[in-house]
């Protein structure tokens, strides 16, 4: 929590600097127009001041020197103003590069604490099961309960694994793709089982209709699932039902992934498909993650030409979209 309010001090500080080093500038601008515009008035009056009153020419010089002293005016404020404006523009943009990197690196340091807790807790929970089992004489059924639990831990750490080799992948762009077509039905129906004896605690529906193929990378398409099914056991309530439907209307595939969770508010409908974005408040936050499942996810759907969206469900929670056209 304390790492939090610095992280939060840190900003606000920028904040205060920036709009102050900003509010100086401008205030920089104005004092130069107006010491130009004086000046220029002084300089007129000197030229009005050398004028001889009897001058036959006199009515025409003064005109002169009033045009001029205009003409200067509005060259003052002109390039004054297109200074400013090109100015406040880069100043913006600094601002808004400068607030996005400290977020993407405060991102970052979160995911990488996030990372070392997700990796640490398999491993931890595995290793204390070996050595129990190499330790003491437990019966087989104790045996293979904790086999099981081991097993479960592994093919977390892998899925985690996988995750962060497949972002650095696609982010370097050096996937080797291998799209083909496959069994879009099948793959979903297998990703369901898989979670059903992973969670038995949990409930689950599914409406998937059989024999819909795809063109595409079924490797990217089985962690497609997984991530968003795994995403609605994190934010559903044990007890709620899951609900992963599959359908074809109009020339349109759609999955769709349902829980009855805290649900995504409006302003993170976007955001959660970002690198390292997690919703919610960093120091308040009870859900495991490292804010990698949902940016695949996105980037899965873009590698498929598909669109991947949120909305709420009724009466709670949300449900993903996943959509693509048919062969």
């Amino acid at each position: 929590m304390i790492s939090y309010f610095k992280k939060v001090n840190k900003l606000q500080l920028i904040r205060v600097v920036y709009w102050l080093f900003l509010a100086y500038m401008v205030a920089a601008f104005i004092w130069w127009y107006v010491t130009l515009v004086k000046q220029n008035q002084q300089i007129a009056e000197v030229q009005y001041g050398v004028m001889q009153t009897n001058d036959p020419n006199l009515a025409q010089k003064t005109h002169a020197i009033e045009d001029f002293q205009l003409r200067k005016n509005k060259q003052y404020l002109g390039e004054g103003l297109t200074i400013l404006f090109l100015f406040l523009l880069g100043a913006i943009y600094v601002y808004r590069s400068l607030i996005k990197q400290i977020r993407y690196s405060n991102q970052q340091q979160n995911f990488m604490m996030a990372v070392t807790h997700e990796l640490k807790t398999p491993i931890a929970i595995t290793q204390l099961n070996i050595e129990t089992l190499l330790k003491r004489n437990l019966d087989v059924s104790q045996q293979k309960k904790m086999l099981e639990i081991s097993l479960l831990e592994t093919q977390r750490l892998d899925s985690l694994c996988n995750n962060i080799l497949l972002a650095s992948q696609l982010d370097m762009g050096v996937y080797q793709a291998n799209s083909q077509e496959v069994d879009f039905s099948n793959i979903i129906s297998l990703s369901l089982l898989s979670f059903q004896n992973r969670f038995q605690d949990r409930k689950f529906t599914s409406t998937v209709k059989e024999g819909i193929f795809i063109k595409g990378e079924s490797v990217l398409l089985q962690l497609l699932i997984n991530n968003l099914i795994d995403n609605a056991i994190k934010y559903a309530p044990i007890g709620t039902v899951i609900e992963v439907e599959l359908s074809e209307l109009n020339g349109f595939i759609t999955l769709l992934v349902k829980d009855q969770g805290v649900g995504v508010e409006p302003d993170d409908r976007e955001k959660i498909f970002e690198k390292f974005y997690r919703a919610g408040a960093e120091h308040t936050r009870s859900t495991k993650g490292t804010g990698l499942g949902l940016y695949l996810c996105k980037r899965i759907a873009m590698f498929h030409k598909a669109k991947l969206f949120v909305v709420p469900n009724s009466p709670q929670g949300s449900i993903f979209s996943f959509t693509l056209l048919s062969n």
